[in-house]
């Protein structure tokens, strides 16, 4: 008979599975509104942190909770390594595979979860994760599944929203993304309760500082974080250590 933590974690997975389901089919167009166009940016930036793994033709980049694919899609745009992309969410697959088709890449979207990677320790040179950790149920259990499938000397980069440090912006982060964004998101996706769990789960997600001493703790090293757009989010870096 299953545990009491083992049922809570089985439900928040459930619940954001068909939170995210319910929204795949706007999902990209509301990305890019409500963020103005800057979460392109952001992912451009993660590839270009991981230009020199991406441009080896023999590595294999893990791209986790993946959704529709859009890092997956700039991470194979930016070289000739090998992409994989995973995530637990069917509907937004299917999205990331028709984008994929389309784009003439042959990047492989994976059905799995990221607290259960079904990959072998050691399989890969780096691995990536926007926007997806605060949305597991333990971020400690995310973050020590990517350090077991990389390889001694792969590297992570985490890109997530995070906390505004000056004042002023603080301020207007916080009312754009608590009374702005859940009722803009909720008019055109249909589900204002999925717009809200975005402020909420960010609220309650780790400053830039926690996040690097918890990849600090898992085993990481060389960790650091930039702040992108006055620290609304940051991309933390770590890397497996070699021995």
């Amino acid at each position: 008979m299953p545990d009491k933590e083992s049922a809570t974690t089985t439900e928040h997975a459930h619940h954001v599975r068909e939170m995210f389901a319910s929204i795949a089919a706007r999902y990209d167009l509301l990305n890019h509104l409500l963020s103005g166009n800057v979460d392109k940016r952001w992912r451009r930036l993660v590839a270009q942190t991981l230009l020199t793994t991406l441009k080896n033709r023999e590595a294999r980049v893990l791209d986790v909770a993946c959704g529709t694919g859009d890092l997956s899609l700039t991470l194979w745009q930016s070289g000739q390594a090998r992409i994989v992309g995973i995530d637990f969410c069917r509907p937004m697959l299917d999205i990331a595979a028709t984008k994929a088709i389309e784009s003439g890449s042959r990047i492989p979207f994976v059905e799995g979860d990221a607290l259960e990677l079904p990959f072998a320790d050691c399989s890969f040179e780096a691995a990536t994760i926007a926007f997806g950790l605060r949305n597991l149920s333990s971020v400690e259990a995310g973050i020590k599944e990517l350090l077991r499938v990389l390889k001694p000397g792969g590297r992570v980069a985490v890109l997530e929203f995070s906390k505004p440090k000056a004042p002023v912006l603080r301020s207007l982060f916080k009312f754009y993304f608590t009374k702005v964004l859940p009722r803009f998101g909720g008019l055109i996706s249909g589900s204002k309760s999925a717009y809200q769990y975005l402020p909420d789960s960010v609220s309650r997600f780790p400053d830039q500082l926690e996040l690097a001493s918890m990849l600090q703790a898992a085993g990481f090293e060389n960790v650091s974080f930039r702040n992108l757009t006055g620290g609304i989010a940051a991309l933390h870096l770590g890397a497996r250590p070699r021995q």
